[in-house]
């Protein structure tokens, strides 16, 4: 059997697209039409767009630069990484990444899991012509056994397509990702013939700039970033391990950021345009409005309940209706396919053979998933709290590229491809000052809305899905756990001994 840890991708487009298809997941399709419409003004969703697009150059792009690099420079998955460019001592760091993105695996083969079962739906029954029926619908499949079943697909075809390595990733996401684009392309072009979309794609653009006098607006489109983008998460870090040398990072980084972003817009563009088409001509503005923010059970609303009834009122929805899920489903598996490598290289680092790997980590999966198929409520909690904690992911990222030294590691990681981009100084300062403040910033925030809006009485209970104690809990058990095997798992992957730098 061939080393695995010594493929690298065959192309440059081809670590474009598998990097890409981490980036362009549910959040852009699912969550940003929905985080867009929460922060919008009287006059339009503009001025949210712009707060976007700044933290898209001041939070994504630097984090994504860093994760490219220290994947080439460590040529290992994120423990690995961590010991050998921060130091042995912060071996833990990388595991409290890795840890965060495969908690989140758990309960995201689940979505894909659903949104593989819609796309089945869409084909087979006929689309909801009510709110009733489509809620019905829901909780239908959510009461029966097919949440499980899907999940357990998920996890399996996901282990399919890394079985052989970063080649059969490659190949995969050659398909996704083109696909996944034209399915997204060919459904911008009917929304734009709908009557009534134009009102639906002014609202969007449109700028209320007194929303940027709210700090929440702020807040909202830099976590917003976090999620969608992939950075800080150390799945770009691990696909970076398999990036030729000769391949730089800033370009390949700016074209991730931008390309993610792009494919959002266009599905707010879709979504709204649709939903403003479709509702306009029986709702106020306000009622659209509404419908678009309500987030339903576990943030399914506007997904699984609205879009089928929405569809089935369009000419040809049911074609559309078809083609949205299966683009959804493409961008949940590109996704997904990348928190399964992750977790797969750091126990291939640890000196398990691959495949058996890959074995342990799909079991593993599949078992600590269930109870986020089996119960919304605690989907929830697992999305609320790890959601949260890859803001601690991105600070521990640039965390090692401080350790080691910000204009060094620039110097000798980033600005050393003569047919790239320079990062500069201005990356150093990024990376070494902005990057962490806004962590804390946006952690505290977090904290703060868990302790005194989400359970302003219940803050303190840990089985109290959006307390801040539940999150507290949560991420100590790992931490602790990391710390104290820390020097084993840096002797494991780096081979760093002995005590001191």
């Amino acid at each position: 059997m061939s080393n695995h840890t010594e493929q690298r991708f065959s192309s440059r487009i081809g670590l474009l697209l598998c990097v890409l298809g981490i980036a362009v997941g549910t959040g852009n399709i699912w969550r940003f039409p929905r985080i867009a419409a929460q922060n919008a003004g009287e006059d339009g969703a503009g001025a949210f767009l712009v707060a976007w697009l700044v933290f898209l150059f001041v939070w994504s792009v630097p984090l994504i630069i860093a994760e490219y690099a220290l994947g080439r420079s460590g040529r290992m998955g994120v423990v690995g990484t961590f010991a050998k460019i921060a130091g042995k001592n912060f071996a833990w760091m990388g595991a409290f990444v890795g840890f965060v993105a495969t908690a989140i695996m758990f309960y995201y083969s689940v979505v894909a899991g659903w949104c593989v079962y819609y796309l089945v739906q869409m084909a087979i029954e006929p689309l909801p012509l009510s709110t009733a029926a489509a809620q019905a619908a829901w909780d239908g499949f959510q009461g029966s056994g097919f949440p499980v079943v899907f999940h357990a697909l998920a996890m399996g075809l996901g282990a399919f397509v890394i079985w052989n390595g970063i080649r059969s990733i490659e190949r995969a996401n050659r398909f996704l990702i083109p696909a996944l684009l034209l399915i997204v392309l060919v459904s911008l072009a009917r929304t734009l013939t709908l009557d009534g979309a134009s009102e639906g794609i002014a609202f969007l653009f449109t700028p209320d700039w007194s929303t940027l006098a709210q700090p929440r607006v702020w807040l909202e489109a830099l976590t917003q970033n976090a999620w969608d983008t992939g950075a800080g998460w150390g799945l770009i870090l691990t696909y970076g391990a398999y990036m030729q040398g000769r391949h730089g990072v800033v370009k390949n980084a700016v074209i991730t950021g931008v390309g993610n972003n792009t494919v959002s817009l266009l599905a707010a563009v879709i979504i709204f345009g649709t939903v403003f088409a479709i509702l306009g001509a029986e709702m106020s503005k306000s009622e659209i409005l509404e419908i678009m923010k309500s987030s339903g059970p576990a943030a399914t609303g506007l997904t699984f309940i609205w879009m089928p009834q929405l569809f089935a009122k369009m000419p040809g929805g049911n074609l559309f209706a078809i083609l949205f899920f299966l683009g959804l489903s493409f961008a949940a598996f590109s996704s997904l396919i990348a928190m399964i490598e992750l977790s797969t290289r750091i126990l291939v680092d640890f000196g398990v053979a691959r495949r058996q790997a890959i074995l342990g980590v799909c079991l593993v999966g599949f078992t600590l998933g269930v109870p986020s198929a089996i119960n919304l409520d605690f989907f929830a909690n697992q999305d609320f709290v790890w959601g949260v904690a890859l803001m601690i992911s991105g600070a521990f990222v640039a965390f090692a590229v401080i350790r080691h030294g910000a204009t060094r590691f620039r110097q000798e990681c980033i600005d050393n491809q003569s047919d790239d981009w320079r990062a500069g100084p201005v990356w150093d300062k990024l990376i070494s000052l902005v990057i962490p403040l806004l962590a804390a910033v946006l952690l505290g925030w977090w904290l703060y809305q868990a302790a005194a809006v989400y359970a302003p009485d219940r803050w303190f209970d840990p089985l109290d899905p959006f307390s801040l104690m539940t999150c507290l809990v949560q991420w100590s058990v790992p931490l602790i756990v990391f710390i104290l095997l820390n020097r084993w798992m840096a002797q494991k992957t780096a081979g760093i001994r002995g005590s001191g730098e």
